[in-house]
């Protein structure tokens, strides 16, 4: 684990493996380890894999503010600027798909190519309604949350392969593993966020891509992010929300895929 500071707030981060720099930007309630390890294992072969974890996860500390997508963006810049990386390839996994974008919008020449996992641009109603319920959940019942996050973070046939006993024991595991003050300032800024405008504005070679059994983002959210923006591609994972858990083998595939055709 390494840190750095920035406006306030003393990020850490990971850093693994060697070759062009990847930076993963995790989701809510999440972190660069709970998100990436596996997918980091795959990568970092090929990849300097680097893992900031922003305000809310993981072990960095801040000042306890409102976040916004712009706080969080600085926080990856800054992680790259300790490691004195100018440019990468850059990856955003749900709510990181909106800071990764954020990034590739208003520092093109830092990001060689952007890939955006199960983000969205803004909350609909569903959205919205959902994230509502999470906030209440992690105020009153985060049992109840940890529960409800694995029924609708992964596939229902990768849910039910685990067994009654594995699905108890990952619940465990959530619930213990959680930064839930953390979550809860995230889910905070999910209800809030709206990155429509910048979408055109986004000029690195883009990959969107959205998960078929998704039911916390439902992947018209990723098809409507790779229409906003010029000449992204889309394509999917047969996954749940939670691909880079469910499925690192299927997503790391799809990375190489497209980096490949990056320069670097």
């Amino acid at each position: 684990m390494n840190f750095t500071t920035h406006d306030g707030a003393r990020i850490a981060y990971r850093k693994d493996g060697k070759g062009p720099a990847l930076v993963l930007v995790h989701g809510t309630g999440g972190d660069g380890e709970s998100n990436f390890a596996a997918l980091t294992a795959l990568l970092s072969d090929d990849y300097t894999v680097i893992r900031p974890d922003y305000a809310g996860s993981g072990a960095t500390v801040d000042d306890g503010r409102a976040l916004t997508v712009s706080y969080l963006a600085d926080q990856v810049l800054a992680t790259m600027d300790a490691l004195g990386v100018r440019k990468v390839h850059l990856l955003g996994f749900s709510l990181g798909a909106a800071i990764a974008a954020k990034i590739a919008a208003d520092h093109p020449d830092r990001v060689v190519s952007l890939i955006l996992l199960a983000g969205y641009a803004s909350p609909d109603a569903r959205l919205k309604l959902e994230f509502e319920l999470w906030r209440d959940l992690i105020a009153r019942d985060r049992h109840a949350m940890a529960r409800l996050v694995l029924l609708t973070g992964f596939s229902p046939d990768a849910l039910a392969s685990w067994g009654v006993d594995g699905v108890a024991s990952a619940v465990e595991e959530t619930l213990a593993g959680a930064d839930w003050d953390g979550m809860a300032r995230q889910v905070d800024l999910d209800l809030r966020m709206d990155i429509q405008d910048i979408l055109p504005r986004i000029e690195a070679p883009t990959l969107v891509t959205g998960c078929t059994h998704d039911h916390m983002v439902p992947p018209a959210h990723a098809k409507a992010l790779a229409v906003a923006i010029r000449n992204a591609r889309y394509a999917e994972l047969p996954t749940g929300h939670l691909a880079p858990m469910e499925q690192p083998d299927l997503l790391a595939n799809q990375v190489r895929a497209f980096l490949s055709g990056s320069s670097d």
